[in-house]
């Protein structure tokens, strides 16, 4: 998986890039068809957010892309926060695709059956 990483108003130091390494690694184990993913880092200026930072990320999956953002004081549990949402998203996704197809059927030439054998209707 391809790692990009992305910052505006803000430094990022070797340590946070190592962090966001481990962190897409282990998005990659749950998923082993993502093809990217992109950390954009930016610190809010607004005086009243007091320093925010905020992380957008996006994750490509073959005809499937993954968004989401997060928010804190700091960059790291902000990542956090980030790679939990992306994790959730990954999760669903996959299970919705589980939920479509039954175990060793060929999903283009078979219909989808029931335990009354009887075809179901989605």
């Amino acid at each position: 998986m391809d790692l990009y990483l992305k910052a505006r108003g803000v430094r990022l130091t070797e340590q946070f890039k190592a962090k966001a390494s481990q962190k897409a690694a282990k998005l990659s184990r749950i998923d082993p068809r993502a093809a990217r993913i992109e950390i954009e880092v930016t610190s809010e200026r607004n005086p009243r957010l007091n320093g925010i930072k905020r992380l957008e990320g996006t994750l490509s999956l073959p005809r499937h892309v993954l968004r989401a953002s997060a928010s804190a004081q700091d960059i790291d549990s902000a990542l956090d926060i980030l790679v939990d949402r992306l994790e959730r998203q990954i999760r669903d996704y996959r299970a919705k695709r589980k939920k479509k197809l039954l175990p060793g059927a060929n999903p283009l030439k078979s219909p989808r059956i029931g335990p009354s054998g009887r075809d179901e209707e989605a």
